[in-house]
């Protein structure tokens, strides 16, 4: 049997973001754990309009290419990690927007969440946003990485930069990343019944 796919979600859509650095950091220590296919997709380059479907999601009665190509992208993933920011307290629409446009194809996965931010580290955007993984029958990880004052561990210059964690943000990624491994077991059994 293949390793599952571990989707990272890179969050942030915004021109000078640092979520792409931190995302291909996240990704590369999924790579290296060794338990899972790793596969990076870009809000931004999903392009995702506000939604725009006339049907409820949990219908799937999806009616435009972006949608069926969105649905598609999550329906293969076995568990994702999203790498976001936290803008006022909270995440980001661009991240909400892409939850909202579906339903089934999230339900029963577990997610682990890289957050960003000032000296919180974007736990208070991750606070936000796992009332609405459970309303998706999502299963969040306790296990997370916050990331407080990111911008001390990024060095380059614009979307070549390159986020360096310390010791600590490195072994909550490590914990993550096991407790993600461990629960993909059974959410295949969830999603098979």
């Amino acid at each position: 049997m293949s390793n599952p796919l571990l989707q990272i979600i890179v969050g942030s859509t915004r021109p000078g973001r640092a979520g792409l650095s931190i995302a291909h950091w996240i990704e590369k220590a999924a790579v290296e754990h060794g338990a899972f296919d790793v596969e990076l997709v870009d809000l931004a380059e999903v392009g995702l309009p506000l939604l725009d479907e006339p049907n409820h999601p949990r219908l799937r009665q999806y009616t435009k290419d972006h949608t069926k190509a969105w649905s598609a992208t999550v329906d293969r993933a076995d568990a994702f990690v999203v790498v976001m920011p936290e803008y006022n307290h909270s995440f980001n629409g661009a991240l909400k927007n892409a939850i909202d446009f579906l339903f089934h194809e999230w339900a029963h996965k577990p997610v682990g969440t890289v957050s960003y931010g000032g000296v919180a580290g974007g736990i208070r955007a991750v606070q936000q946003l796992k009332p609405v993984l459970a309303a998706l029958s999502m299963v969040p990880m306790v296990a997370a990485v916050p990331i407080p004052f990111f911008a001390q561990h990024l060095s380059g210059e614009g979307d070549e930069r390159t986020f360096t964690p310390n010791d600590e943000v490195a072994a909550g990624a490590t914990a993550m990343l096991d407790a993600l491994a461990g629960w993909i077991p059974a959410s295949r059994t969830l999603r098979a019944g």
